[in-house]
């Protein structure tokens, strides 16, 4: 997909021209290493394809796409302190390379940074962008909130499970398309049918995130594979475990996330094994394909040609065969 690698290349590009380490070094010297730690950058690739499907110059979106991106990076920095997480994208996370209180505030001035970039648009397009993107940024911290909940909770839901990562994950992901709609000024009647078709392709790739975290390949996923299961975390595929075993595994999986043994790689390898033998996996697979092809229907509502249409198709196809 060589129009999508040029998206990319162009934005990584422009990231760099952006790229300021000033001082306080230990403030700005976090926030240049996120975000130069790679990663798919699926949010800001959308924006910029969002524009370009919709007949604008995609590079009229690049501080738009830089503000999701820079957003998304504060998110993780935050969402990893609050996991004990270890490692990010192969790396260091930044709580572990400087310390927590660094990480809260280099997090803090990215939020910050991440509206000031929205401050080049014209007036009437900068309220349109404010209003989506604030709108966006509370509903991705409810998501964080109930993510936390979760954790201490014994009768999540599938549907509260689902509501969980449309906020957390998925709502960017559509306002990253629907920001490329507003700059292009596209009515709004279209610029909602692409949030939704964005929002249902991020529910399918948090949901593959999930299904990466207990058996994608340590060596391409870029972090600890297991990480949710260590740390008790109630996905979709542990809910769907409980709903479809018996009760001698049911018993087994709840005991296991009662615990937290310093040596995890029994309890991630039996909680993995219970997945599969209860058809969690499988399950989640199909669930999965269930939302991509949700966001593909979506895409006949836009008034877009049938090649431009094909490329979305596509970039979500890749996503939801990657395996990082």
């Amino acid at each position: 997909m060589p129009k999508i690698d040029l998206y990319r290349s162009n934005f990584i590009a422009y990231l760099e021209s952006k790229d300021q380490i000033k001082e306080p070094l230990n403030l700005y010297g976090p926030i240049s290493y996120i975000l130069h730690l790679g990663g798919k950058r699926l949010r800001p690739v959308l924006t910029l394809m969002a524009t370009d499907i919709f007949g604008a110059d995609y590079k009229k979106a690049m501080d738009a796409a830089l503000a999701i991106e820079v957003f998304h990076n504060f998110s993780l920095v935050h969402d990893d302190i609050m996991d004990g997480a270890p490692l990010r994208r192969g790396k260091q996370t930044v709580h572990e390379k400087w310390d927590v209180n660094t990480g809260i505030l280099s997090g803090d001035a990215m939020l910050i940074y991440s509206y000031q970039l929205l401050e080049s648009y014209p007036d009437a397009m900068f309220k349109k962008l404010m209003h989506l993107f604030s709108k966006t940024a509370l509903e991705v911290c409810e998501g964080q909130q109930y993510d936390v909940d979760f954790e201490n909770r014994d009768d999540v839901s599938i549907p509260e499970y689902l509501l969980m990562i449309q906020y957390k994950t998925a709502v960017l992901v559509g306002a990253a398309m629907k920001m490329g709609a507003i700059i292009a000024e596209q009515p709004k009647p279209v610029q909602d049918v692409i949030y939704d078709f964005g929002l249902y392709l991020g529910i399918a790739f948090q949901l593959q995130d999930d299904y990466l975290d207990a058996f994608g390949n340590p060596k391409n996923f870029g972090k600890q594979v297991g990480g949710d299961i260590m740390v008790n975390k109630k996905t979709f595929m542990y809910l769907k475990a409980l709903e479809l075993g018996n009760a001698t595994q049911i018993r087994e999986l709840e005991h296991l996330f009662s615990i937290k043994p310093r040596e995890a790689a029994d309890k991630i390898s039996t909680v993995k094994a219970l997945y599969i033998e209860t058809g969690a996996v499988a399950h989640t697979l199909k669930e999965i394909e269930f939302y991509t092809q949700k966001a593909f229907a979506i895409l006949e509502q836009l008034p877009i040609d049938q090649s431009k249409k094909e490329l979305l198709r596509q970039f979500g196809t890749s996503l939801m065969k990657r395996e990082v």
